[in-house]
Order: structure tokens, then sequence, then C-alpha cells
């Protein structure tokens, strides 16, 4: 694809990009919605300090997705930062208007919608969190916002965390919503997963994985065969793909 013969260029960065949906996504919307002269590509970047150069050589830029692992380290190069995305630490959109770039996050509208209906209304979930990186931003934002309690869990000993080591039996009485923000399971690292005692997850629990590839990841996979509620991020990231193309496609707020 010549970048800079179109002129209305979208893209997705983050390192590595073997994974992405979004390509074919958008380009399709770009075919379906009859919007000419646009394109969507990835360009993967294995550092975030080459970002200022991608945006010099491609001054057709209108909007790009931000994905692991810079959710959190695109932020100081952006103009401004949507209130929400500020409040979460971690921007996955931007809309780029008069050279100047603008932050948004859509993953936590993504995440409510597709948790939203999981949930039973006679049950008081607490949420246990793996992995603390820009996803997870997104994920904590949600659950305060659903008044649901929850505990990040990390590999390493952090303040205000748990390890993976400390999750058993009472643990996982406790906490019936599991939601893995790590990219464990992904493929090709398709036998990976969270750590934690899963002969003890029970029907109550729900596991919800960020991950979409593949569609029913190790870490779901023993969740149903213990009859817990799965989810992957499909459904998730579609939802925050419309979100971003609703971003790109209007006026700014």
């Amino acid at each position: 694809m010549t970048h800079n013969n179109i002129q209305n260029l979208y893209g997705l960065i983050g390192y590595p990009l073997s994974h992405s949906f979004s390509k074919k996504y958008f380009n399709n919307k770009f075919k379906k919605e009859n919007i000419p002269d646009s394109a969507y590509d990835l360009f993967p970047l294995d550092s975030i300090d080459i970002f200022p150069t991608l945006l010099s050589q491609h001054s057709n830029f209108k909007g790009i997705n931000v994905t692991i692992p810079y959710k959190e380290a695109v932020l100081p190069y952006l103009d401004e930062i949507d209130e929400a995305a500020q409040e979460m630490g971690a921007v996955n959109t931007i809309k780029i208007v008069d050279g100047k770039l603008h932050g948004f996050n859509t993953d936590c509208y993504g995440f409510e919608i597709s948790l939203k209906q999981l949930l039973q209304a006679n049950i008081n979930y607490k949420a246990l969190v793996f992995g603390t990186g820009g996803a997870a931003k997104a994920i904590q934002y949600v659950l305060k916002k659903l008044d649901i309690p929850f505990q990040m869990v990390s590999r390493r000993k952090q303040i205000n965390m748990i390890t993976y080591s400390d999750i058993d039996e009472s643990v996982l009485s406790e906490y019936l919503l599991l939601i893995n923000t790590t990219p464990l399971g992904m493929s090709p690292n398709v036998d990976t997963a969270p750590e934690i005692p899963y002969d003890v997850i029970s029907p109550k629990h729900i596991l919800y994985d960020l991950v979409y590839n593949p569609e029913k990841t190790l870490f779901l996979k023993h969740g149903e065969q213990r009859q817990a509620q799965t989810k992957n991020g499909l459904e998730m990231l579609h939802l925050q793909a419309e979100k971003a193309w609703e971003i790109w496609n209007n006026p700014l707020p």
C-alpha cells in the first residue's frame, strides 16, 4: 500500500501486530460505507520513540489505534486527552485534526457493554484482574463505574496487588469474576494461561479473556470444563472499533 497517495490514512501502532483484526475490519467499513480515498494499515513500532517519525512521514494520518504495549507510553505524544482516558492513564484511539493529536479510550466502552450481558442481578460480584498494562486500566475504570470491587493480580509483588501464588480456594470463593488482560494464551502461545487453581472454579464464576485469538484460550477452556460462564474479547474488540469509527467520523466533542 502506498500510504502517501491516500487522502485519509488510518492505522494501528503496537508491537508485534501479527494478531490484529483491525486492518481488514476498517478497510471493509470504508468499502461498505462508500468512503473514498481512505485506507487502514498496520504500523508495527519496535519502540514508541519512532512514533513522531511515523507521523512526520505521513501527514495524511486522520486516525490511529494503539495496542500492546503502547496504550500508556503514547500519552506524552498527545496534544489533548479525553477526560476518561486521562483518568485511566491509557489511550487506544487517536483522532488527528489540523495536526493535533486527540487521545481517547474506547476499550472501556467495549468492555462495559460486553461484560454487563454476563452479570446476574442477584450476585454481588468481586473481580480479580490479571495483568497491569494499558488494557487493565480500562477494565479498572469500568469496574469502578459499575461498583464492582476488584483486586489486581501481578507476577511480581507490588503495592495494592497480589501475585498469582496468593490465589487459593478461599480467594476464588470470594472473587467470582476473573478477567485476563494479559497476552497469556494468545496465538501462537496457546498453551499458556494465568496460573491459578482452576480445579476450584465453579459454575458461579465468570471467566472473561480480552484475548480473542484463539477463540477459546486455555484460560477459557479451563472455565468451560467447570461449567463457568466464559467470554473472549472479540465482542469487546468490535464494540471498541465501532466507537473509534464514531470518534473519527464525527466532530470533536
